[in-house]
This record gives structure tokens, C-alpha cells and sequence, in this order.
């Protein structure tokens, strides 16, 4: 059940997960958004990531946060296995926040969310079957394709030269909302 009136407070999150698919070919695609953010924030908090079999990781710990930044290295509908190093470490569902592209929501709309369903998204579904809906989300407008049959190859794709050069402030912007709190 959805708890409505939690508030996102970046100190209460243990964790958070970027979603992505592995490998360089896929690294500026719409769909790997997630992992561009939480290499952004690794990067502003001086954070190195190791890698293991699964998952890329990190941890920033200082006066104001105490968070590992997670990047699953498996295939999308995979993403829910990097659940069990979260569980091995004692953070709750509640606790854990997930980038993720957002088809639902136009270009550079970026907002957080708690709980709720995984509208078709593959990564949320595998995440889902884990650990149960109950987690916060940054969803990262990418916008739908003018041919909804085409979904997966949209979400697979590079975005368009205007889009990429606007993605850096981007992140940035869905970085401060992560650390103020929406």
C-alpha cells in the first residue's frame, strides 16, 4: 500500500539505483538515463565505483549522506537481482530510490514518486518482482514515440542532438531534487 503522505527526505534513502542497460553501445541511450545520473552524482561526490559480477557500486558517506549508488550490469529486466547486495546491507524498500526513463512523461520532466506500478517499464517490473512496489522513483521524461509500436526501439535509441545537449543540466537539475528533497 502507498503510503501518501511520506515526504522524500535524501537523508532516509540508503540507496539509489540508476537503470540502464550495460555496455557502451548503450550508455547514451534513453533508456540507460539512470545510469548517466548516478555517474554524475559519483562524480560531484568524488565516489569511485567496483565493479562486481552483477552490479557497479559505490558509497558516499559524509556529514549529510550515507548512500550507495548502484548501477545493475545486467540487462534491463534483470535489474531487480542487485536487490539481494541491498538486502545483504539492511536497506528497506522504503529506503531506496530508482532512476528510471520515463515514457509517460514529455522531455525534460523530471519528478520523484513513491510506489505505484511498472507502467511497462522492464527494469521497474524486475525490481518489482523482488522486492515489491513500495520504493521512491525519479522518473526522467523521455517522452513517447509518434509509432507506439516502436517503443522498445525508441527507448533504445540515442536521444536527438537538441535532447543531448540539454541532458547535462538535466541531471543536474534531477541531482538537486534528489538532495533537496523535491
Amino acid at each position: 500500500m502507498v503510503n501518501q503522505n511520506l515526504k522524500f527526505d535524501i537523508k532516509n534513502i540508503k540507496a539509489i539505483i540508476g537503470l540502464g542497460n550495460p555496455g557502451p553501445g548503450y550508455y547514451k541511450t534513453r533508456h540507460s538515463i539512470g545510469f548517466r545520473v548516478v555517474d554524475e552524482m559519483a562524480t560531484m561526490f568524488n565516489a569511485s565505483f567496483s565493479a562486481s559480477e552483477d552490479k557497479e557500486y559505490c558509497q558516499i558517506k559524509n556529514e549529510e549522506l550515507n548512500v550507495y549508488l548502484l548501477k545493475p550490469l545486467t540487462f534491463m529486466n534483470s535489474s531487480g537481482k542487485v536487490l539481494t547486495f541491498l538486502q545483504k546491507k539492511g536497506v528497506k524498500s522504503d529506503e531506496i530510490l530508482v532512476i528510471h526513463d520515463e515514457l509517460e512523461r514529455k522531455f525534460d520532466d523530471i519528478s520523484l514518486k513513491f510506489g505505484g506500478s511498472a507502467k511497462g517499464h522492464n527494469g521497474l517490473k524486475s525490481i518489482i518482482d523482488f522486492g515489491g512496489p513500495d520504493f521512491w522513483r525519479l522518473r526522467f521524461g523521455i517522452g513517447r514515440p509518434d509509432d507506439k509500436a516502436n517503443v522498445s526501439t525508441y527507448v533504445l535509441s540515442y536521444f536527438s542532438k537538441d535532447e543531448e545537449n540539454q541532458i547535462s543540466s538535466l541531471i543536474n537539475q534531477a541531482i538537486n531534487l534528489i538532495l533537496q528533497g523535491g
